[in-house]
């Protein structure tokens, strides 16, 4: 008996897509049912266009060899470093994301968000680099590879501004270097500058801090030069906090004490984030029903086919339709992680970690900004969010995590999709 060659190679992780595809999609189409006309009444027709589109993508991807795939590493992020140069010249914004230059637009006509393609690359170039070492990173000395790859195109999505992309690639950046084998030592060691930044606003905080640094430097065991560099970093970045702080504009300043209480701008700052959890709140255990939301047929709520499509769900379907939504989230993230654990070559296992992960950071992020735990980023929420680009990343991302499980399980020469 012949295996059929048009079989899928993992039909749970293509299925629990699809089904948040479809829940994505039903939410879209809600957003745009409001009581006052709005410009996304029919955004949920071109949500199912890239879709269809996207599936049909990740069908050609998986096509692709896991060598292939680590052929084409070099030039995917060449290319994506320099549309995100390109960017600076001729970006656009849209939305709420109006003053930012992160859509490649030519005539006017905004063509997509290289960021999106940059993700994919990233984690790439990072699995290559990683993979290629013969034992985990140690010191770090070790990490000037993988940290260049990162900075680069950091730095580009930094200039456009976007926060939220930023925080993907650096949370990507640690999750595949914990993949790596690196010890969370080592991974606090370089995090720390970050730490102090942000905790240099208190004084007793920071003080604490540095004293739990300078114990751990001392456990680790650095080299010296290591050690010195980690701890000047953090002097550095502690004393120039404030200064960093006066030279934020007003709005990106009120963006963070909003964060730390939203009634101290509720008309503009903290407008979105109350009425996020206004929604979110009154949908109780199953919500106001399908369509009827007060708060989003009404239009209070900001960017709600978009980075706030989630209090739409809490809102409409309440607590279980939130459930149902983090579950498939959950299932969606645990199969991919056993596929990078089932993949005997560490190329593919760490792409399949490194793509997980972002996911996991774009859910963290944007269900924490939503509930008030995280500072307004601006950040979608995969497989919901309205936005061409990000659906077809996300099944770029799927195809290339079905073909790495269909060569986990030495079914290689099997058609998948």
């Amino acid at each position: 008996m012949t295996v059929s060659r048009s079989r899928i190679a993992d039909p749970a992780l293509v299925a629990i897509a699809v089904l948040l595809s479809l829940y994505g999609i039903a939410m879209v189409y809600s957003a745009g049912q409001t009581d006052v006309p709005t410009q996304v009444a029919h955004a949920y027709k071109q949500q199912i266009i890239w879709f269809c589109l996207g599936m049909s993508v990740a069908y050609a991807v998986s096509r692709a060899s896991v060598r292939f795939l680590d052929w084409a590493t070099t030039p995917a992020y060449a290319l994506s470093c320099f549309l995100l140069f390109l960017l600076l010249f001729i970006g656009a914004g849209a939305g709420t994301a109006a003053s930012t230059k992160s859509w490649l637009a030519i005539g006017g006509v905004r063509l997509g968000q290289p960021s999106e393609l940059a993700k994919i690359a990233v984690v790439l170039i990072l699995a290559k680099i990683l993979a290629a070492r013969r034992q985990a990173p140690k010191s770090l000395i070790d990490l000037w590879q993988p940290a260049l790859a990162v900075f680069v195109p950091w730095v580009l999505i930094m200039r456009q501004p976007d926060l939220g992309t930023g925080i993907v690639f650096v949370g990507i950046f640690f999750a595949m270097l914990f993949w790596a084998g690196a010890s969370w030592q080592l991974l606090v060691l370089v995090a720390s500058p970050v730490v102090s930044l942000i905790l240099a606003f208190s004084t007793g905080l920071w003080g604490a801090w540095f004293l739990v640094l300078i114990a751990l430097v001392l456990w680790y065991r650095p080299y010296l030069v290591e050690g010195v560099v980690v701890v000047l970093a953090n002097v550095v970045t502690g004393v120039v906090a404030p200064i960093l702080w006066d030279t934020l504009n007003p709005y990106q300043q009120k963006r963070l004490l909003v964060f730390l209480d939203p009634s101290a701008d509720p008309r503009a700052s903290g407008y979105h984030v109350i009425q996020s959890q206004v929604a979110i709140g009154s949908g109780g255990w199953i919500g106001k029903g399908f369509t009827l939301g007060s708060q989003k047929r009404l239009a209070f709520l900001p960017a709600q086919h978009t980075d706030f499509i989630f209090p739409v769900v809490g809102e409409e379907l309440g607590f279980l339709g939130v459930t149902v939504a983090l579950t498939l989230f959950l299932v969606l993230l645990l199969r991919s992680v056993r596929i990078a654990a089932r993949s005997a070559d560490p190329f593919p296992s760490m792409v399949a970690f490194g793509l997980a992960s972002a996911w996991f950071v774009h859910v963290l992020v944007n269900v924490g900004m939503t509930l008030n735990l995280m500072p307004i980023t601006g950040i979608p929420l995969p497989f919901f969010s309205y936005g061409g680009s990000f659906m077809l990343s996300c099944w770029i991302t799927v195809g290339i995590l079905v073909r790495i499980s269909g060569e986990g399980r030495g079914k290689a020469d099997m058609l998948v999709i």
